[in-house]
């Protein structure tokens, strides 16, 4: 009876190997023109005012939320150009009465 193990095929691996289409929307260049202020709940975000060099919605000016440093004249590339930030309140943090 131990002689009459039957040993399955070992299947070939010729699956077809599909390649993922990813498709990125391009990255539209902007240029810091005014950091507003600090933002988040740490200061761990500034607040800038840019202007969109390129694409559909060349020389519009947006505010945006951006981590990291920066200074004005620094160009981004941004994602999308659709949304923008909300406006800083002003006065309501900590250490104002």
């Amino acid at each position: 009876m131990a002689d009459k193990i039957q040993k399955k095929p070992v299947p070939q691996e010729t699956k077809e190997v599909k390649k993922a289409a990813v498709s990125f929307s391009p990255a539209v260049p902007a240029k810091v023109e005014e950091i507003i202020g600090r933002t988040g709940s740490r200061g761990e975000a500034v607040q800038i005012r840019c202007r969109v060099l390129d694409g559909r919605d060349q020389k519009k000016v947006l505010r945006r939320n951006v981590k990291g440093p920066i200074q004005i004249d620094d160009i981004l590339m941004l994602r999308e150009t659709e949304f923008e930030a909300r406006p800083l309140r002003s006065g309501s943090g900590r250490g104002t009465q």
